[in-house]
């Protein structure tokens, strides 16, 4: 058994690590209420955009056909923006999109993919393509608590062009969405071509007159889109990292409670004995000088 000493020695790491979980936690759920109340004021603005999209695409214009609506006869070349945590420390949040990610390009390349480009926004799946050997063509890291669209577009836009370019044949989007403090769910959706699924069903017929022309005008509306989705998506994850992070924490604070008092436990034992082998010999020496 541990002496004493030994003993105190780990109970005082405990509880200084302890209060580092505590502190951690209240920062994250600090956090995690304003990175919720930034998600949910950028839905509705996602909405109405979506909305709009999906009128114009199903609008009776034949004069042109954006590249983003044109589904390709065969994939044979993706693209994925894959959205993590700059910072671990959050359970299992990066770990399971990133899984999801690694399975969906296993099964492209299964399927005849030749060419899979990855644009990297968080430091953990800079680090997890590069370890595993994947194309990453952009990348942004180092965004803070807040995202800034000005800073994504950069990075966001190599895939695009790409795409627009006809080097590639879709794009995919994965991040983690928020559900409730204590959900939440890695997402692996398909960003470009916008398909039906997507956009949604118009409420009603439009047809549009369009000023000054219609491919400037839908060309503008459908890249406000696409970076509007994938605002939200950054959005989401950054809620869902600090709800991860608050409750990881906290879980932290409670099993290292735990292990301070299993240690107490101990430490008393450990002392009972002491003191019980100390009168012993006490009481043996006594009993020898008397005899």
């Amino acid at each position: 058994m541990a002496s004493g000493k030994e003993i105190r020695t780990k109970i005082k790491s405990v509880q200084n690590t302890k209060k580092i979980t505590k502190a951690m936690e209240m920062v994250a759920a600090s956090k995690m209420r304003k990175a919720q109340e930034r998600m949910r004021a950028a839905r509705p603005y996602s909405e109405k955009i979506r909305r709009l999209a999906a009128n114009l695409s199903q609008a009776n214009n034949t004069d042109f056909r954006h590249p983003f609506l044109v589904k390709k006869a065969t994939t044979t070349r993706v693209g994925v923006i894959l959205v993590t945590t700059d910072k671990g420390l959050c359970g299992g949040l990066n770990t399971n999109i990133l899984r999801m990610c690694l399975a969906a390009m296993r099964q492209w390349e299964k399927d005849g993919v030749g060419e899979i480009r990855v644009t990297a926004i968080g430091n953990k799946g800079l680090g997890f393509m590069q370890r595993m050997g994947a194309r990453v063509v952009s990348n942004v890291v180092h965004l803070g608590d807040t995202p800034h669209l000005e800073k994504l577009i950069g990075p966001i836009k190599v895939m695009i062009d790409a795409f627009e370019r006809d080097e590639l044949d879709a794009v995919y989007i994965g991040y983690t969405k928020f559900i409730n403090t204590m959900k939440q769910e890695p997402q692996l959706e398909q960003l470009l071509p916008l398909t039906g699924e997507r956009l949604g069903t118009p409420e009603g017929h439009w047809d549009y007159l369009y000023e000054p022309d219609a491919k400037e005008v839908v060309e503008e509306l459908l890249m406000r889109y696409v970076e509007a989705l994938i605002y939200q998506a950054v959005a989401e994850n950054m809620a869902s990292e600090q709800s991860a992070r608050m409750v990881a924490m906290k879980s932290a604070t409670d099993n290292a409670g735990n292990v301070i008092k299993e240690l107490q436990l101990v430490y008393n034992k450990a002392r009972q004995a002491s003191i019980t082998k100390e009168i012993s010999e006490i009481v043996g020496g006594a009993a020898a000088i008397a005899g």
